[in-house]
């Protein structure tokens, strides 16, 4: 059976809670950096907060994002995903996911996010 230990995990997953600058609402699953900041954006959140990587439930390990409670929209449209992005110098795209639910939003609002989880199973054999 293949295996990865957890530590190798939480390096993937520490990379991220260190160079976390912005959270980006999109209108669909960004793929670059390009479009996780600006083809598919409509608002953005800086000051990420995570939590230190932990014990996954089913297995493997996540970082829980803290709630957000006063991103910036800036832009009309239904967000369906959510991209983490390293802003400056090495701009890069870090992590992406979807929703619970899809959500209208308004230019010139603020909008809000539950805490989720960013997280990587244990793994397995091919």
């Amino acid at each position: 059976m293949a295996y990865i230990n957890d530590t190798s995990l939480d390096a993937a997953l520490q990379d991220i809670q260190d160079n976390a600058e912005e959270l980006h609402i999109c209108s669909q699953e960004p793929a670059t950096y390009a479009e996780a900041t600006a083809t598919y954006s409509l608002g953005q959140k800086t000051s990420l907060s995570m939590a230190e990587p932990s014990d996954k439930a089913g297995g493997g390990r996540e970082a829980i994002v803290a709630a957000i409670s006063d991103g910036a929209v800036d832009g009309n449209g239904t967000v369906t995903h959510w991209a983490i992005v390293k802003a400056s110098a090495t701009s890069r795209l870090l992590a992406t996911g979807s929703l619970d639910e899809s959500q209208v939003v308004t230019s010139g609002n603020p909008f809000t996010l539950t805490a989720f989880a960013i997280g990587m199973p244990d793994a397995v054999s091919a």
